[in-house]
């Protein structure tokens, strides 16, 4: 077994090589030869493309996956649970992806709150399989650069239940049913819960502490904790527990735990252990998207759109980043890196990131976590993992909460 799997390597190593030939082209218009696309396996190709500016030289790596072959699909790469966070190689390599990049924005650090946990939970919604994850924190509450004008943290990148890629906005809908009314859902397994709402935490979030989804507001994520909180857990309908500090730990299938916070926390102190509680929710597709199920979701927000940037961008902060972006009338999923290394570190701003998108063939597209958790991996073929085909800029892989994996049925051929 270690030769065979030194060999197995060693093909890789040279198979992945064979692949890394950057062609240099000007910003900001790229021009997207067909010849530049290398095949990967079945319906995914990769590419390098170097742009550059009078910061430098900026090099992007990019996969290109043919949804509309049917052993090719797109999924949510994420460790299980929507607290936690993992290698993005370690989770393609878990969910058997052939290749994929990092995914949304998240809750990397805590300095604002001192001894309040960082949950490394994503920012936008998530969906995963076709079941709904979890929902967007507050404009107010993201991680990342400043929103363009007209987004949110309600948008997404998704396929649907046709098949093709799209960028859309999903919405949380959802009801507390208790013996005093009805109470309406602010948050599905989220670390930022709007003032005076009641959020849902289930098994999905993990094992995580809740105080974070108190802390701040919907417009400044920095400020102080709610002085007003309480927790209620709810066991096959009935009220098992309340408590008026958030908790923290696994939450057992068959249980879900309510937080409120000011007007939510006051209406959750109404229950007591007995009670008959119910809830229900859903991620409601908004705009033109409307009625379409998604097979998966990452938020992600957009700087493309109709093939034209989006106006109000940031034109002069240059970094490494991560988009995803969509083509063919949602038949083609383009995922882009920008690479790390000491010598392409220059990176894009968002609008040279929109424009770079779509003059490889993107007509609406988003941006992504970038700076250290800018990652795209691929597996060849007959290997037996992924590997990282950008240099991250800390040297090393971020973990990251989740990423957008790229899938071919096992009938693809050579």
């Amino acid at each position: 077994m270690p030769v065979r799997g030194a060999r197995t390597r060693t093909i890789l190593l040279v198979v992945l090589a064979s692949l890394l030939g950057a062609e240099l082209v000007a910003a900001p218009s790229a021009a997207a030869a067909p010849s530049g696309w290398r095949r990967v396996t079945a319906g995914v190709e990769y590419r390098v493309v170097d742009v550059r500016s009078d910061r430098g030289t900026a090099r992007a790596h990019l996969l290109s996956a043919d949804l509309s072959d049917s052993r090719v699909s797109a999924g949510l790469l994420y460790p299980g649970v929507v607290a936690a966070r993992s290698a993005l190689s370690t989770l393609a390599d878990s969910a058997g992806a052939t290749g994929g990049v990092n995914g949304d924005f998240f809750n990397i650090t805590e300095t604002q709150h001192p001894g309040v946990e960082a949950t490394g939970a994503p920012v936008g919604p998530a969906v995963a399989d076709g079941r709904p994850l979890k929902a967007a924190v507050p404009n107010g509450q993201r991680f990342g650069p400043a929103l363009p004008p007209g987004t949110n943290t309600r948008q997404v990148l998704g396929v649907g239940d046709d098949g093709r890629a799209r960028i859309g906005e999903l919405a949380l809908a959802g009801t507390v049913s208790t013996p005093g009314g009805q109470l309406p859902l602010g948050g599905l397994n989220q670390y930022a819960l709007p003032v005076d709402s009641v959020g849902l935490f289930t098994q999905d979030w993990g094992a995580a502490s809740r105080v974070r989804a108190t802390c701040g507001t919907d417009t400044q994520r920095g400020a102080p904790c709610s002085a007003e909180t309480y927790e209620v857990t709810v066991r096959e309908g009935k009220v098992v527990a309340v408590s008026e500090d958030p908790g923290r730990g696994a939450i057992e299938a068959g249980t879900e735990v309510l937080v409120g916070r000011e007007a939510g926390a006051r209406e959750l102190g109404k229950l007591v252990v007995g009670d008959q509680v119910s809830v229900e929710h859903r991620l409601v597709p908004a705009g033109d998207d409307a009625g379409v199920a998604y097979r998966f979701a990452v938020g992600g927000y957009p700087v493309l759109r109709g093939g034209a940037p989006l106006a109000g961008m940031d034109g002069t902060t240059a970094a490494v980043r991560t988009a995803a972006g969509v083509g063919s009338d949602g038949a083609r999923l383009l995922l882009l890196a920008l690479d790390g290394g000491a010598d392409f570190r220059s990176g894009l701003t968002v609008v040279e990131l929109a424009t770079l998108m779509r003059d490889l063939g993107a007509s609406d597209a988003v941006n992504l976590d970038g700076g250290g958790s800018s990652t795209l991996v691929a597996r060849a073929e007959g290997a037996a993992k992924v590997s990282v085909l950008n240099h991250p800029s800390g040297g090393a892989q971020r973990a990251v909460p989740n990423g957008i994996g790229v899938f071919v049925g096992p009938d693809a051929v050579p």
